[in-house]
């Protein structure tokens, strides 16, 4: 991919520093590029199926295909940063790519794949480890004709009960072995019996609400998911629009035609302002019950405060209607959300579920009441910034707690106009694995439309709640095992991982270390992740995860099935998780370290015959550099004043999202739509599928002033129109013929009668279902005309922008400091590993 002859001057943009210091001029088209991986990447996969056997190569995950599930979990659910496992604790130190698992147990699956197969073993339970406890999986052996098994992990040979018993054939497999889902695919549902039920939390010294009735105690019996919806009814809430578009939303999702609510489920409706409201939704008039105390929140009703909806319409249809006219007459300034997510606890205790809150304005009343804004500009780059990325009052983290112990997750949509303190009231909704909605200056006409799509795949996905999650791993004298975890949840011990609600759109990461010692280089590492949960429909399940990691001498063998985009989820996460004690200057540079340490340890130990001026880039890790920039230069690190509240929700998002969702935030396709061929984005005649063109690397150096571009982070599409454009090309697209009369304010491009408007919008459907039908917030940029360019430019990894340089001149950042080291390797005549610190003989 060349640059344009005649490409554009770079767009307007928060400019970055300049690397300081003599280098050569680079040729951009000839530093590496990541679009051109993922172009090939994608042709490579798009008609052929993954077997997913051990030592392959693993398709990248901006990549559409189909897995063979042969008793390794498909990608989708687990990712590994090397899926060949370094043989010693030095060695993996030595070729210094962390090892992490990356897990996405719910994660959606291709329309063309199996689905995950649901095993019942009845009263007795799924077979497990008597050591261990890991659950049979398709990597353990039979012995003694088939009376016992021997567990992967430990090595201990269990007992087979007499139900499970079966004979062996001449290859020592069972012989049902075909029709039995756990012990020939990757990824089970396990049906569980009554000793996997969740407990009630144990008896408080202080409850966080009043009740009457003695708290719930001992084993919870399964139920249905049921929600509670709390409506922000302060005045910032009527005036922007928020309560009643979250009205209309939550009508469109009961009885729209497209429903979506479980039928199962109950649902209970609260509003809060300074006081508490509670609706008898089981009464045709549906009485307001209002609770004034915010500090010992009680349920003024038990009876009629959940209902299944659809028995229900009328009265829930009128009370949602009535609810923006009913509070206009008297609006109150503030909100007490601590305390309504307080009475939500109360509803749902006993039985756990799901609170999803609409929030427009600061907590300033109730539980968690926080002061107004802080003096944000005189506490960047210095030692007070780091308390902006963590909660101002632990009552928050009290909350969230509270919530876990519960079973209950909390998903809070922010529809603000100002400050609203993402990092004190955004910690309620990490700790329990639900999500946060950003729509700052929320007008109905603009968010509307994206408010109601999320609101839709929230309800829609895969979910679970009441999560316990567990990784195991092989465990004999030399074994591999946990250290770190990764991600949004609630960790109260070493091991297990707590979740009020998991679901597909969450990954989690945990890293891998040696024990010490070698381990067999003719065997295998074995990984299996445990997540026990109840279903929406209110069924107790576990859905094993099961890998088996071929073990490697040679760092080679370790950067050949290296995975890139599992790597950079693990270096985002980990820099992520630093902000709250950690300077953003250090966080970056230690990124920077980070890379140029993988890139060194390759040269060390796979290239030691090329010359040290020479940058020498691992086939799998030819994209590090430019998407480590990308880390930098993402709005929860950039060096900019970028305010706390955007800094915390990105945080929250890179440390829930999934890895193709993060690739492509870091990273963003851009595709030129002047340029289409005929046949692009249309249904291709023999698979059906859309033909997607390739998309181009992210730099005004390939872009033209008669062009228009497309670029989508997943957070929001922008859609670049060049000054000297096409007069054809504007009428295809937005009906006229001039640039000065394109509408800058439109929050969705028209449907048109032309091919370019028909293949655009192909596109953009491809995209909301490849999401699960969220969609992204949509943006006009004309050049030198419009705001939007500004956000257009920041996307453009590849520039000078957003607080941080060019790739090219970071190119020559991280060649400098693998030279520098290289030089006193030849000075000591010894060589270093990997791993080394760099920033003393660089910085």
């Amino acid at each position: 991919m060349y640059a344009h002859p005649n490409h554009i001057p770079q767009p307007p943009h928060s400019a970055g520093r300049r690397f300081q210091g003599f280098r050569r001029k680079i040729d951009p088209a000839q530093v590496p590029s990541a679009p051109e991986a993922i172009n090939f990447d994608r042709h490579q996969w798009e008609n052929t199926i993954f077997q997913n056997k051990p030592g392959e190569h693993v398709p990248l995950s901006s990549s559409d295909f189909i897995s063979l599930d042969q008793g390794n979990a498909s990608p989708k659910f687990v990712r590994m940063t090397t899926w060949n496992i370094p043989y010693t604790s030095r060695l993996a130190n030595e070729c210094a790519i962390p090892m992490v698992a990356v897990l996405q147990p719910f994660a959606d699956l291709d329309p063309r794949e199996e689905p995950v197969p649901l095993v019942d073993f009845g009263e007795r339970g799924p077979a497990r480890c008597e050591r261990c406890r890991a659950y049979i999986n398709p990597w353990c052996t039979w012995i003694r004709g088939g009376n016992a098994w021997k567990c992967n992990l430990c090595s201990h040979e269990t007992e087979v009960s007499p139900e499970y018993f079966c004979n062996l054939d001449a290859n020592l497999m069972r012989m049902d072995h075909l029709n039995r889902p756990e012990l020939n695919r990757g990824t089970v549902d396990f049906a569980v019996p009554p000793e996997y039920w969740a407990s009630n939390p144990p008896p408080r010294f202080l409850m966080p609400y009043f009740s009457s009735e003695p708290p719930p105690t001992g084993k919870r019996k399964p139920l249905p998911m049921n929600f509670v919806f709390a409506l922000d009814v302060s005045s910032e809430s009527l005036r922007s629009g928020l309560l009643f578009t979250a009205c209309a939303a939550l009508k469109d999702i009961l009885y729209g035609p497209n429903a979506c609510f479980p039928p199962e489920s109950e649902l209970a409706i609260i509003t809060f302002d300074v006081t508490l409201h509670f609706y008898d939704l089981s009464s045709d008039l549906v009485p307001m019950l209002i609770v004034s105390d915010l500090d010992e929140v009680f349920l003024p009703l038990r009876s009629g405060l959940f209902v299944k909806p659809q028995g229900r319409q009328a009265a829930i249809e009128g009370l949602l209607n009535a609810l923006p006219e009913r509070f206009a007459e008297m609006p109150y300034t503030d909100a007490a959300l601590g305390s309504a997510i307080r009475a939500g606890i109360a509803g749902l205790a006993g039985r756990g579920g799901h609170i999803i809150v609409f929030q427009s304005t600061i907590p300033m009343v109730g539980a968690g009441g926080l002061p107004g804004e802080p003096d944000e500009a005189n506490m960047y780059d210095t030692s007070k910034e780091a308390s902006l990325y963590a909660p101002r009052d632990n009552t928050w983290r009290d909350i969230g707690e509270e919530c876990v112990e519960d079973g209950i997750g909390v998903s809070i949509f922010l529809g603000m106009s100002k400050y609203i303190d993402v990092g004190s009231i955004g910690v309620v909704a990490s700790m329990t694995g639900g999500e946060l909605f950003y729509h700052p200056r929320f007008t109905p006409e603009r968010d509307g439309a994206i408010l109601h799509a999320q609101f839709d795949r929230l309800i829609r996905r895969t979910t679970g709640y009441n999560c316990t999650m567990r990784v195991r791993t092989s465990n004999g004298l030399v074994s591999i095992r946990v250290n770190e975890h990764h991600g949004n949840f609630f960790q109260r011990g070493a091991t297990d991982l707590e979740f009020g609600i998991l679901d597909a759109d969450k990954a989690l990461s945990v890293t891998l270390r040696h024990s010490g010692g070698a381990l067999d280089p003719r065997g295998y590492v074995y990984l299996q992740s445990a997540l026990l949960y109840t279903t929406v429909e209110g069924q107790r399940r576990v859905r094993t995860c099961n890998l088996a990691l071929p073990i490697v001498e040679l760092a080679w063998n370790v950067f050949l099935l290296a995975d890139l985009d599992a790597t950079l989820h693990h270096l985002a996460r980990r820099a992520v998780s630093q902000m709250s004690s950690e300077k953003l200057a250090n966080i970056r540079e230690d990124l920077t370290e980070n890379c140029s340490s993988i890139l060194l340890a390759y040269r060390n130990k796979c290239s030691n015959t090329s010359s040290h001026d020479q940058l020498i880039l691992p086939e799998a890790f030819k994209g590090l550099p430019v998407y480590t920039l990308g880390i930098e230069k993402s709005k929860c690190l950039r060096a900019r004043n970028v305010t706390s509240d955007v800094r915390n929700y990105y945080a929250h998002r890179l440390l829930s999202m999934s890895v193709r969702s993060l690739v492509q935030l870091l990273y963003p396709p851009l595709l030129a739509l002047h340029d289409l061929a005929e046949d692009a984005l249309f249904p291709d005649e023999t698979t059906g599928r859309l033909n997607l063109p390739d998309v181009m690397r992210d730099s005004h150096l390939y872009m033209s002033a008669n062009g228009v571009y497309l670029i989508d982070n997943g957070e929001a599409v922008v859609l670049w129109v060049g000054d000297s454009v096409s007069p054809q090309i504007l009428l295809d697209l937005f009906g006229v013929d001039d640039v000065l009369v394109v509408d800058p304010q439109m929050s969705a491009l028209p449907r048109l009668e032309s091919r370019l408007s028909t293949q655009i919008h192909n596109l953009l459907e491809y995209r909301r279902v490849q999401r699960g039908g969220r969609v992204s917030k949509f943006f006009i940029a004309r050049q030198n005309l419009d705001a939007a360019e500004l956000e257009f430019s920041d996307m453009l990894v590849e520039d000078q922008n957003a607080g941080a340089m060019a790739y090219t001149d970071f190119l020559s950042v991280v060649h400098g400091q693998i030279k520098q080291v290289g030089l006193l390797q030849l000075r000591d005549g010894g060589t270093i590993g990997g791993a080394v610190a760099l920033r003393g003989s660089i910085w």
